[in-house]
C-alpha cells in the first residue's frame, strides 16, 4: 500500500502562482511515472502533467508553458508549480501513482481556486 499526501492548494488571484506537493509513503514511487490530475466542477477528471522516473514530462495543452512538474526521488515527492493561473484552472488536484493497469494510488486531493 502506498499513501500519497498532497499539500499546497488554496485560493489565488488570476495571474498568481501556487505550488503543489505530493509525498509518497514508500520509496517505490521513484521508479514509476507519477502524475497530477484535476477535476473541475461539472467536468471529467483530466491529466494535467506527468513525469517519468527518468524525468521526462508531458503536459495537457491547456497548461503548457504555465505549469511545471518535477520530482525529488530522495524525498519521494512530486511537485507541480503553477504559474499564470486562470479561473479555469480551478479544480481539485489529485496526485496519481500508477503501478500496473490494475493497480494505482491516488491522493486525497487538494483544492485550487483561482478567483479575484
Amino acid at each position: 500500500q502506498v499513501q500519497l499526501v498532497e499539500s499546497g492548494g488554496g485560493l489565488v488571484q488570476p495571474g498568481g502562482s501556487l505550488s503543489l506537493s505530493c509525498a509518497a509513503s514508500r520509496g517505490l514511487s521513484r521508479i514509476y511515472t507519477m502524475g497530477w490530475y484535476r477535476r473541475a466542477p461539472g467536468k471529467q477528471r483530466e491529466l494535467v502533467a506527468a513525469i517519468t522516473s527518468g524525468g521526462s514530462t508531458n503536459y495537457a495543452d491547456s497548461v503548457k508553458g504555465r505549469f511545471t512538474i518535477s520530482r525529488d526521488n530522495v524525498k519521494n515527492t512530486v511537485y507541480l508549480r503553477m504559474n499564470s493561473l486562470k479561473p479555469e484552472d480551478t479544480a481539485v488536484y489529485y496526485c496519481n501513482l500508477p503501478i500496473t493497469s490494475d493497480l494505482e494510488f491516488w491522493g486525497q486531493g487538494t483544492q485550487v481556486t483561482v478567483s479575484s
